[in-house]
């Protein structure tokens, strides 16, 4: 995708160099959009390898309400380990405040029940949306991420916090908020997550797709992964790859991994770079 590129050149053209909460530092611009139609193809990145499987068991936890490692770790995934205690827990992060945001007198809301329930009653609606920045559980950035979770709070605020659906010509097309954007190891990982996510509900509420908008506040690239953004840029984005879902679950929440089908993913070889915790 050349607009991941054109994005990767400006943040390093343009960036102002910044201190940030995890002392690595960044270069950041503030308010950059992307968009893409997914009739062009699955937006996984091609200029490095991306891991496809984590991205997906990622997606389908989230959807699970589950905000403990364990089940990631059985599928392979490890990403969220930095962050969780000893036993796994991260609070009340994503999966928490996506299908289980607690009420005032001590109900949850489903969310992305909710989503799905409006796509089909009532598409032309203007709040067919979800998000994640529950207030109250935001955690405290003098606290290191483990400290927060033995406080009740997340460990980490959500990135990507706010997904905004809207249907026109029966298609579906979806917007999500990013209020901070680590573009060389997260938005490969959100952009991917979001189209996935979007053919998801598209094939449960029986709709084509459309558009995926990515709004990005601060857009950063970390100083240790300059020379990673470097030499991505000096490779030539091949042709994008196709997702198919292979079955119709009954809900949203009986997806496993084998139901997705990557096809044509032809990538330039993976690209090492650390992770700032």
């Amino acid at each position: 995708m050349k607009a991941y590129q054109d994005l990767l050149a400006d943040v390093l053209s343009n960036g102002v160099e910044k201190g940030d909460r995890t002392g690595t530092g960044t270069l950041s611009v503030f308010g950059r959009q992307f968009r893409h139609n997914l009739e062009d193809g699955f937006p996984l990145i091609t200029t490095k390898k991306v891991h496809f499987k984590g991205i997906i068991n990622e997606l389908l936890w989230f959807l699970s309400g589950d905000t403990n490692t364990k089940w990631l770790k059985e599928h392979g995934v490890s990403i969220w380990d930095e962050w969780a205690t000893d036993t796994g827990d991260l609070g009340p992060i994503y999966g928490k405040q996506w299908t289980q945001w607690p009420t005032a007198d001590g109900k949850t809301i489903n969310q992305i029940d909710y989503v799905i329930n409006t796509l089909k009653t009532n598409p032309n609606s203007r709040r067919i949306l979800f998000h994640g920045w529950n207030v109250e559980y935001l955690p405290d950035e003098k606290l290191t991420p483990q400290q927060n979770v033995l406080e009740g709070k997340m460990a980490l605020p959500p990135c990507h916090l706010l997904y905004q659906f809207y249907v026109a010509n029966n298609k579906l097309s979806a917007h999500l908020l990013i209020r901070s954007s680590d573009l060389m190891l997260g938005w490969p990982y959100n952009c991917a997550s979001l189209a996935a996510l979007t053919t998801m509900l598209a094939q449960q509420t029986s709709l084509g797709l459309g558009e995926i908008v990515i709004t990005m506040s601060d857009a950063h690239i970390y100083l240790n992964h300059l020379e990673q953004v470097k030499l991505q840029l000096t490779r030539e984005p091949k042709p994008l790859p196709k997702l198919i879902l292979k079955r119709k679950p009954d809900s949203i929440y009986d997806y496993t991994f084998e139901d997705f089908e990557l096809v044509d993913y032809d990538p330039h070889p993976h690209i090492s770079a650390p992770v700032a915790i």
